[in-house]
């Protein structure tokens, strides 16, 4: 089973971005900067630039009900919207929420919102309002490991930030002699999770698949501040292909030839889904989370960069002339 199998066709997604774009390229100004297709949206506003990102956690709620643990996805949804508008080089600064309930539920919101404001505090970004709807009509109930029904919730917000002096990064400066830096993942983060429920035993996995999605923003920040950095990427839906985001600005591709050994639950997802590694590098991180490109003077110090910040990151490849990504395992070459 594959992600299109399991509910997800990716290709079908990227189409309806197309059509997407062509509607609401109609209602841009000239205060919206040409970036479509990038982790952000940008736009000015007087001086400064402004960069806006809106995600969810996805279906990773349903682990949280299967658990009946609401204390974490909130971690997610803020890394989901932070991580995406540090890829443009941006400041996170504010952030407005949006719950949706089955039926009203103090305490889970509560639970909920814990984990929103652990985030928050990580990626020093201010909450400042939301939205709570309760719609019975729409949010089903969740099943928890007794098979007992969960109120039903999803979860989703809209991050801004602001770009620094330096403009926004969008990988247009990668050159063929830049070095590609991954960083590590916590683990499958909160994405590939309609094929993941589908095909692992959630009595032995469910508790490390609530495990949160890491939160990239201050190491990031820095290594902007202390390097010349000529793209960003956050490794989420489409996994290692959605680098084209910063590779098209560039007109460049990728060869990641040196990616580390992803966890066991990677390989029992492989196992289980029964799929080959070009299919698994396009649906899960496998173990990298971020990358940063940047030119090889500046590799060592972004690595130790995050190292001081408690996040493990290795040299895994290069840019290359081709616009594709290439990724090397077990010395066969799978194209994504």
């Amino acid at each position: 089973m594959d992600y299109r199998e399991a509910g997800v066709d990716v290709s079908r997604v990227k189409g309806i971005h197309t059509s997407i774009h062509e509607l609401i390229s109609k209602t841009h100004s000239s205060e919206v900067l040409p970036v479509f297709g990038h982790y952000a949206g940008l736009v000015k506003a007087g001086k400064e630039t402004i960069a806006i990102h809106t995600d969810g956690v996805g279906s990773k709620v349903l682990i949280a009900q299967f658990l009946k643990k609401y204390d974490t996805v909130g971690i997610d949804c803020i890394a989901m919207n932070v991580n995406d508008i540090i890829c443009v080089g941006a400041r996170p600064t504010a952030l407005v929420d949006y719950i949706a309930l089955q039926q009203e539920d103090e305490e889970l919101v509560s639970s909920i919102m814990k984990g929103l404001v652990d985030g928050a505090q990580e990626a020093g970004v201010a909450i400042v309002g939301g939205e709570t709807a309760i719609l019975p009509d729409m949010i089903k109930p969740g099943l928890d490991f007794s098979g007992f029904h969960t109120n039903g919730f999803d979860l989703a917000a809209t991050c801004i930030g602001i770009v620094g002096k330096g403009g926004p990064i969008t990988g247009g400066l990668m050159k063929t002699s830049d070095v590609v830096i991954g960083v590590e993942s916590s683990g499958l983060h909160s994405n590939g999770y309609t094929l993941a429920r589908k095909v692992l035993d959630m009595n032995e996995w469910a508790k490390e698949l609530l495990s949160p999605t890491r939160i990239y923003v201050k190491p990031v920040m820095e290594v902007v501040k202390k390097c010349k950095v000529h793209g960003l990427a956050h490794i989420t839906g489409g996994a290692f292909s959605k680098l084209m985001r910063i590779g098209n600005f560039a007109r460049r591709g990728f060869l990641l030839d040196n990616m580390p050994k992803p966890k066991p639950i990677f390989e029992e997802l492989r196992k289980k889904a029964g799929l080959d590694y070009g299919k698994m590098y396009s649906t899960f991180n496998m173990g990298i989370g971020f990358c940063v490109v940047v030119g090889r003077g500046d590799a060592k110090k972004v690595i130790d960069i995050f190292g001081r910040h408690g996040q493990k990151a290795y040299a895994i490849g290069s840019i290359t002339k081709e616009r594709k990504v290439e990724i090397v395992k077990d010395g066969n070459s799978f194209f994504l």
